[in-house]
């Protein structure tokens, strides 16, 4: 039986801050969800095409979460 690679899932999303100085939200009615990738290859390829497209815009972040920390956090991984 083939090895299967342990799934070590990430989101990404973002939106406008309310401040630059923080990671409070203006609105969370419209955080824009990009998606949940097998991996942090895929999840940094995806929020760094979201970054670039709102780079005029100062105060829209983009952000990666470690889903997999989350949903076991004994585990080792990326």
């Amino acid at each position: 039986m083939p090895e299967t690679k342990k799934q070590l899932l990430h989101l990404v999303f973002g939106g406008e801050l309310s401040s630059v100085d923080a990671a409070d939200f203006a609105d969370l009615s419209k955080l824009d969800i990009v998606g949940i990738y097998p991996d942090y290859k895929t999840a940094y390829d995806a929020w760094k095409q979201a970054a670039q497209g709102t780079v005029d815009s100062a105060q829209t972040r983009y952000f990666i979460v470690h889903l997999h920390r989350l949903l076991d956090p004994d585990a080792t991984g990326a």
